[in-house]
């Protein structure tokens, strides 16, 4: 009797130890289906999001402090050596924009004369960079900037490099960015030298980007520019997104996969360049307006005498016709 009970005893303990772990595990797949189904996780996420804000502005004071502790601890030499390292890149960089200005000004030239200018003007926004996330699964960044500034979902960001990735969770004052190189992302991207479209995926990985599906036939090699394409409307057309590292046949042999370095900077920088919108500028039509509008009031003045002069000269050439060889005929018979 005294091992029955022991026995007895040991297997309510076990039970009462096991309902609370399966009640855990009933409520965390809830929780789940109702994330999944009505996306209650974004907006609760958006939400406490603003009772978090406080616990960044504390995380990220530390290294405020020390980077103000830094400026004052530099010495004058090595400010000194920076100013000159600065003016001499910025003497390089206006050299650039000069020649930049004149191929642009011949291009608005030769599409001016062909009749294909497209017009419009890219509105971009400076933003900082809250907190970086480049594991292998979640690579993503957070921007101190969102709905209160205007940021939107889907906007492109980028960097000095190039395109860095897009906005996919927005908040008050904070938004979330999802990076190039994402296993989640991919963007449609043309080779700068033959015009070849495809897209590239990311890999998880900071530093590599992929294109797969590549034809054997089609005009990719290694160390061509891979730019935006424009496709989708997402991403503004002519922004440089990574370099063909390499080229491979895939398992069927049929077609290759390319690898790519991304342009952006990822791991370096905490600045971002984010694009609000592409604005078109509007048709100008005034001319044909004006000449669809003269011959509605004219024509109906100019028909009538039109008509007339058309009947009075018809008949004096029937008229005189016949006259003309009568008259003939007359001179012939005597």
């Amino acid at each position: 009797m005294v091992y029955a009970s022991s026995s007895s005893k040991r297997f309510s303990d076990s039970a009462g130890e096991t309902l609370p772990l399966l009640a855990y595990l009933i409520l965390s797949c809830a929780l789940m289906l109702t994330d999944h189904r009505m996306d209650l996780g974004v907006k609760v996420r958006a939400q406490l999001s603003i009772f978090i804000e406080p616990v960044w502005w504390l995380a990220a004071l530390p290294s405020r402090m020390w980077s103000g502790v830094d400026d004052e601890l530099a010495t004058r030499q090595a400010l000194q050596e920076s100013n000159e390292k600065l003016i001499h890149e910025l003497q390089i960089v206006n050299a650039r924009m000069q020649r930049m200005r004149a191929i642009n000004d011949e291009n608005q030239r030769l599409r001016d004369l062909l009749n294909a200018s497209r017009g419009g003007s890219m509105q971009v926004q400076m933003v900082n960079i809250l907190d970086v996330d480049l594991n292998p699964y979640r690579q993503r960044i957070v921007l101190n900037a969102g709905a209160n500034q205007g940021v939107k979902v889907g906007q492109a960001i980028m960097d000095a490099g190039g395109i860095l990735g897009q906005v996919i969770e927005v908040s008050n004052n904070k938004a979330t960015a999802l990076l190039v190189t994402d296993a989640d992302h991919a963007i449609p991207v043309q080779v700068a030298r033959s015009g070849f479209r495809s897209i590239a995926f990311g890999t998880g990985e900071p530093d590599r980007l992929v294109i797969s599906d590549i034809p054997q036939s089609a005009d990719i090699r290694k160390g061509d520019l891979l730019v935006t394409s424009g496709m989708g409307g997402r991403f503004p057309a002519g922004f440089p997104v990574a370099t063909i590292e390499n080229l491979s046949p895939n398992e069927t042999g049929l077609f290759m996969v390319g690898r790519a370095k991304p342009a952006a900077r990822l791991d370096r920088g905490l600045e971002v360049l984010l694009v609000n919108e592409i604005i078109p500028s509007p048709p100008a039509l005034p001319p044909p307006a004006a000449a669809n509008t003269k011959p509605l009031i004219e024509t109906p003045e100019l028909k009538a005498p039109e008509v007339k002069d058309a009947k009075a000269d018809k008949a004096p050439a029937n008229t005189s016709a016949p006259v003309t060889d009568v008259k003939t005929d007359n001179n012939e018979a005597p």
